[in-house]
């Protein structure tokens, strides 16, 4: 039986206003909430409430006999809860009926695993909180940003306990072996990996719609077939989209709703099953080991590299400037600063000064003007970070300093564990005083026995002794 996993994320930015040079300093505030409201409003109308209600009619119709996965930024998440909700209440739903799995990620969708390690992984156990709480799952699958993907982030993958990473499908990594099997990682052999078939993907994303692709039009049995016809080995066919991709890219009227409804059916006939992430990675053994030496993304058209958001010299200054003060960050309490470094790490700010991709989505005129409106930003953020810990404390002052401050975390953590013990055992010492108590109460009870029963004896003998000399001393004076 073929498997077949997809893959759908949701990510929206937190997009940056107009930001001129006279407002650094006097303005804090960094962020376009007209755009933003007006783009995730959009969206959610047309592209993720269709979407997340075709999936649950699925559920509803098919049971356990279809499942998906779903990464979502934290940024996205943030941005539906205000403005849109019941996007958030479809997506709850369904993780109550267990068709949806959740994936983890990094909360603001940003290039940390590139440029700070401990960024990366306190962005990521963040995410996984946000997920836990939102949507009550703990995240044991992993995506990354745009899925990047190299030998040094698949260990920190495996440090923080993840299962699996997906990870895209890229032809110069792959050569001549498939997609479609489970691998595992040459550095973190404990982490499999699940490569995507970007073929199978670009036949809906790209070519749905396309009346002039050779297979047009596409139908869902016809879609289904091509999976079935793979080879037998080949046990699971993973297919990552954006949801953006049903109801935005490709409209309603296109058909694409009904598609995605009727896949499960044909699926049923073809002996093509709809799983989950988790289920392949607990159920399949991997083939073989895979090396990644240089990193990888989806968004790049051929898979090679990560030059859409490192590519020239207005990004990696940018990228630069910004993780330069990462570790004066981490020590600043503001909640506000906090906040904006996070949202400033996204990756879309620097995908915009890209000189070398597609610039359809970006709210710019070119790159130079999206590299500049974000200095500016980055300017002003500066400032108020200098303000809580000064240019003039050097770095060896300030590793010092958070080397102290690392140290004293652990010797908390520490006792804190030494304050527990203790209190178990005295627990355990008072339950054990306890149990002594109630077995030795009774044989005391046996002991006062007798004499709880001789004292009303006793009493009943004085009180006929006294009626006795009353009546003695009666019966004299009337003699």
């Amino acid at each position: 039986m073929k498997n077949v996993c997809f893959y759908l994320n949701i990510h929206q930015p937190y997009r940056l206003k107009r930001y001129r040079f006279f407002d650094i300093g006097n303005d804090h505030y960094y962020y376009d909430d007209f755009a933003n409201e007006d783009i995730i409003t959009n969206l959610a109308e047309r592209s993720y409430i269709p979407m997340c209600s075709t999936l649950l009619e699925m559920a509803k119709e098919y049971g356990q006999d279809f499942k998906c996965a779903i990464s979502i930024s934290g940024t996205a998440i943030e941005q539906l809860q205000q403005s849109e909700p019941e996007v958030i209440e479809l997506l709850r739903k369904l993780a109550d009926m267990g068709c949806v799995e959740f994936l983890g990620g990094t909360f603001a969708h940003s290039l940390a695993s590139l440029e700070d390690p401990e960024e990366f992984m306190r962005q990521a156990k963040i995410e996984q909180k946000t997920i836990k709480m939102v949507f009550g799952q703990t995240p044991k699958v992993f995506a990354n940003t745009e899925l990047i993907f190299d030998d040094d982030i698949a260990s920190m993958i495996q440090v923080m306990g993840y299962k699996a990473a997906v990870v895209p499908g890229a032809k110069h990594i792959l050569g001549w072996k498939s997609p479609d099997y489970v691998y595992t990682s040459a550095t973190a052999p404990k982490l499999k990996i699940l490569f995507t078939n970007d073929k199978l993907a670009a036949d809906i994303s790209h070519n749905f719609n396309n009346p002039d692709w050779a297979e047009y039009p596409l139908t869902a049995d016809k879609y289904v077939n091509w999976i079935a016809e793979l080879p037998e080995e080949e046990q699971i066919v993973n297919i990552f989209l954006s949801m953006d991709t049903f109801g935005g890219f490709l409209p309603a009227s296109s058909g694409i709703f009904d598609f995605m409804k009727a896949l499960p059916r044909f699926g049923k006939e073809k002996g093509v099953r709809f799983t989950s992430p988790s289920e392949i990675v607990g159920k399949l053994k991997a083939v073989d080991t895979f090396t990644i030496p240089y990193a990888i993304s989806y968004v790049d058209g051929t898979r090679i590299d990560v030059s859409t958001w490192k590519g020239n010299d207005l990004q990696r200054e940018a990228l630069n400037k910004l993780y330069g003060i990462s570790e004066r960050v981490s020590m600043v309490e503001d909640r506000k600063i906090q906040q904006d470094w996070e949202y400033l790490q996204g990756s879309d700010h620097f995908s915009y000064m890209a000189t070398n991709a597609n610039q359809a989505f970006s709210p710019y005129d070119s790159p130079f003007s999206a590299f500049t409106n974000y200095m500016n930003v980055l300017a002003d953020f500066l400032v108020r970070v200098e303000e809580q810990f000064p240019e003039n404390v050097d770095n060896e002052e300030l590793n010092s300093l958070l080397l102290t401050i690392r140290n004293q975390s652990s010797e908390i953590e520490q006792l804190n564990k030494e304050v527990k013990a203790l209190r178990k055992n005295i627990l355990e010492a008072e339950d054990s005083n306890y149990a002594a108590v109630i077995i030795e109460e009774p044989q005391k009870d046996k002991k006062t026995e007798p004499k709880k029963e001789k004292a009303p004896k006793a009493e009943k003998q004085t009180k006929e002794k006294t009626v006795k000399k009353k009546t003695a001393s009666k019966v004299a004076k009337k003699s």
